[in-house]
C-alpha cells in the first residue's frame, strides 16, 4: 500500500532545529524557530499563565466533552480580545482549534466550502506554512508584493498594483500585525485604502493575526482588522494565542468569520461542522486558561504587564542590533531592523551568505534570511553584528 510513498522534503524549520541541537560550539546563536525567548534564552511560562492553571486545577470538576466550537468564555473572549466591541456579536461566528495553524486551515476549509474556485491572494513573504495549507484544501494561491528590500519597507506601488488584480469573491490574506516574516506592517492608512479596495473589487479579507501585542501594543495591532470588521460587510479571521499568550504546547487559536447579522447562525453550524469532521471538539485547557486570564482582573492586568515586558525586549533587540550592526560596519545598511515590528526581520541575505553565518558563526537564521528578533541577548546580539559584518566585507 504505501511503497509507491516518496519520503516527504523535512521542513526547513525543524531541519534548521535538529542542526542547533547537534552543534556542540558554547556562542552559537538560535535565530530560526519562531518562539519568544528571554535573556537567559528560555521560553518561560508566563506568570498569569501559572496562576490561571492553580485556579482551573482547583475549581474543575469535570473533562467532559465541550461543544464542537468549544467553550463560549473562551470565544468571547477572543471576540473582544481582536475587535474590541468593532462589532455586534450577532455578526461573529467562531470556533475554537488547535492553535493558529488549524485555525488557517478551517478558514480555508470555509472558503473552498463557500468558492471552491476563489483565488487566496497572500504576500509573497509569508509564513512558510500558508501555502501548503492552501495548497491541501485545493485552493489556488496567488502572490501579492509586499516587501519592498531596498528599504526593509512595504512596496506599496506593487502592493496596491496588485491587488487591484484582485477577482470578486477572491480571498485576500493579510497578516493583522508583525508580518512573519518581513516586520513590516501596514500604516492605519494602507487599511484604510486595503478595505475601500477590496470593497471595490468584492473580495474578502482573510486576517492572520499570530502576534497581537507584540507590535505597537494589544488594541493598536488589532486597529486593521477592526477597521476591516467596521466596513466590510464580510472578513475571515484566524488567531493563535501561542505567543501573547506562550501557550506554544498548548495549541489554542480561533476560527472566525465576521458576516451580516442574518448569516451568522449558519456560519457557527458550518464551522462547527467542519472542526466535528476534523478533530471533533477543540482542546480545552489552553482555551480555559486564556479566559480565565481575560474573565480575571487581577489576572488580565499581570499578563497586560507580562506582555508589555516582551514587546518591549522584542523592540530593544531591534534596536540594540541595528545600532550594534552600525558600529561594526559604519553601515546603515541594516537600520530598517529598528523601525520593523513583531519578532521576525528578513536580512537581505543570499542562500551561501546564510550558510556561512551557520557554518562559520554559529548564527542560525533560515535560509531565506529570517531572523528571530527574541531570540536575541547581549552577546547574541554582539556576535550577530560581528557576522554580519564580517559577511558584508566579504561582499
Amino acid at each position: 500500500m504505501f511503497e509507491t510513498l516518496p519520503a516527504p522534503k523535512l521542513d526547513a524549520i525543524i531541519a534548521l532545529m535538529q542542526a542547533f541541537a547537534q552543534d556542540s560550539r558554547p556562542d552559537k546563536v538560535d535565530l530560526g524557530v519562531g518562539v519568544y525567548r528571554n535573556a537567559q534564552g528560555r521560553t518561560p511560562v508566563m506568570r498569569a499563565v501559572k496562576a490561571a492553571e492553580a485556579q482551573i486545577l482547583e475549581s474543575q470538576d469535570s473533562k467532559s466533552y465541550l461543544a464542537l466550537a468549544g467553550d463560549a468564555a473562551f470565544l468571547e473572549g477572543m471576540e473582544n480580545l481582536l475587535l474590541g466591541g468593532t462589532v455586534p456579536g450577532a455578526r461573529v461566528a467562531a470556533v475554537g482549534t488547535p492553535g493558529g495553524t488549524a485555525a488557517v486551515r478551517q478558514v480555508c476549509e470555509l472558503i473552498k466550502l463557500a468558492r471552491p474556485e476563489a483565488v487566496i491572494w497572500v504576500s509573497a513573504q509569508t509564513w512558510p506554512n500558508h501555502l501548503p495549507l492552501i495548497a491541501a484544501t485545493g485552493l489556488q494561491a496567488r502572490p501579492y508584493r509586499y516587501l519592498d528590500s531596498s528599504c526593509g519597507g512595504l512596496d506599496r506601488a506593487g502592493y496596491f498594483e496588485d491587488l487591484a488584480q484582485v477577482g470578486a469573491g477572491d480571498v485576500v490574506l493579510l497578516h493583522g500585525c508583525c508580518h512573519n516574516p518581513t516586520g513590516v506592517d501596514l500604516t492605519l492608512q494602507d487599511w484604510a485604502e486595503t478595505a475601500a479596495l477590496l470593497e471595490r473589487r468584492g473580495a474578502v479579507p482573510f486576517v492572520d493575526m499570530a502576534y497581537q501585542g507584540f507590535g505597537a501594543g494589544l488594541d493598536a495591532d488589532a486597529a486593521g482588522l477592526r477597521h476591516l470588521a467596521a466596513h466590510l460587510p464580510e472578513v475571515l479571521v484566524a488567531a493563535s494565542c501561542s505567543k501573547n499568550f506562550g501557550l506554544y504546547r498548548e495549541r489554542v487559536g480561533v476560527a472566525m468569520a465576521i458576516v451580516p447579522e442574518g448569516r451568522r447562525a449558519t456560519l457557527a453550524a458550518i464551522l462547527a461542522g467542519l472542526n466535528r469532521t476534523s478533530f471533533a471538539f477543540p482542546p480545552d485547557h489552553g482555551g480555559r486558561i486564556v479566559s480565565t486570564i481575560l474573565a480575571n482582573s487581577a489576572l488580565r492586568q499581570m499578563w497586560l504587564s507580562e506582555l508589555e515586558e516582551m514587546r518591549a525586549r522584542v523592540t530593544g533587540n531591534r534596536r540594540a542590533l541595528a545600532d550594534a550592526i552600525r558600529a561594526e560596519t559604519g553601515s546603515d545598511s541594516f537600520g530598517f531592523i529598528a523601525a520593523q515590528q513583531g519578532m521576525f526581520s528578513l536580512l537581505p541575505l543570499d542562500g551561501a551568505e546564510v550558510e556561512h553565518l551557520r557554518a562559520a558563526h554559529g548564527i542560525y537564521i533560515l535560509g531565506d534570511g529570517r531572523a528571530n528578533m527574541a531570540g536575541l541577548n547581549d552577546a547574541g546580539i554582539a556576535a550577530t553584528a560581528r557576522a554580519l559584518g564580517a559577511v558584508m566585507r566579504n561582499r
